[in-house]
């Protein structure tokens, strides 16, 4: 006897409550599952249902059986479908969470070339900052800069991306340069959502210096305004730095004490019940926010 046709019937004779209505589900005759199930009930040497004229319950070990062997058919299942899919043109929705600076200095851009590879595909993008509730919110995708996750959660590492201190030249020109960490003190510091302890390593050590200004903002691209206008100075991920803030005069400092770097990463909500579509719109994302940072 197939040990996948067994396994399938055992689960059929689960999820439908009886021999009669898997034989159904099936498409296979009462005799065909019911050997099916003995069979499967002989190789492993254990009862999986206690039957009788008028029902069929799982025993105990059935019970844990079906918990474990449920997501194994399921899985195969998936590769199925997904290796039909991919002979077949790419559609559906697809909704992508990113942080909203991140999202829009470097998912947006790459956008155009995903939809003209894949005309019938549909984008739902969410650009926010912050943690969110990733299934509540229905979220298939979501790119994140070290992320806080569930264990269901699944999280793919693209790149990574260094944490910098940065100001216009303008600025520098009026106030100077810092040329340590601790020189930030005397210098007009954008915090971002608070964060006031901003950290350094130097010779000596880790170290914390606590930097103060007259500008907060609970978005990077507050910050990266501020900057750029020759605000002060300001720290958030190197991939906010592009060239058009290079461009507009803004340069790093303190470089040499800065070594601490974040993942960016790709994250499925969960493990589970993951479409064809998403899988491939994961990939794409992949390779080409790797090849962008």
């Amino acid at each position: 006897m197939d040990r996948f046709q067994e396994l399938t019937a055992f689960v059929a004779v689960v999820e439908s409550g009886g021999f009669s209505a898997a034989a159904r589900r099936l498409s296979d005759s009462q005799s065909l599952v019911s050997k099916s199930v003995s069979a499967l009930e002989r190789r492993l040497g254990v009862q999986l249902f206690t039957r009788s004229t008028r029902s069929v319950t799982l025993t105990e070990h059935g019970r844990r059986y079906y918990e474990r062997m449920k997501p194994l058919l399921e899985e195969v299942a998936q590769a199925d479908g997904e290796l039909i899919s991919s002979a077949l043109e790419l559609s559906g929705l697809v909704r992508i969470a990113s942080p909203s600076t991140f999202g829009r200095l470097h998912v947006l851009p790459l956008v155009p070339k995903l939809l003209a590879l894949h005309p019938k595909l549909k984008l739902d993008l969410k650009l926010a900052d912050g943690v969110q509730d990733l299934p509540a919110e229905g979220i298939d995708l979501a790119i994140r800069i070290n992320p806080a996750v569930s264990p269901d959660a699944v999280v793919k590492r693209v790149t990574t991306t260094s944490l910098v201190c940065a100001g216009s030249r303008r600025y520098f020109a009026q106030h100077g340069t810092p040329k340590t960490p601790e020189d930030l003190v005397h210098h007009n510091c954008i915090v971002f959502n608070g964060a006031e302890q901003w950290a350094f390593e130097g010779p000596r050590g880790k170290l914390n210096v606590r930097v103060s200004g007259n500008l907060a903002a609970n978005t990077v691209d507050a910050i990266l305004s501020a900057v750029r206008d020759g605000v002060g100075i300001g720290m958030f991920y190197g991939a906010s730095l592009t060239d058009e803030f290079r461009e507009a005069g803004v340069v790093t400092v303190l470089d040499e004490f800065i070594s601490e770097t974040r993942d960016v990463s790709l994250i499925w909500p969960s493990r589970k019940f993951v479409p064809a579509r998403v899988r491939q719109v994961t990939e794409f994302f992949a390779l080409a926010l790797a090849e962008r940072l």
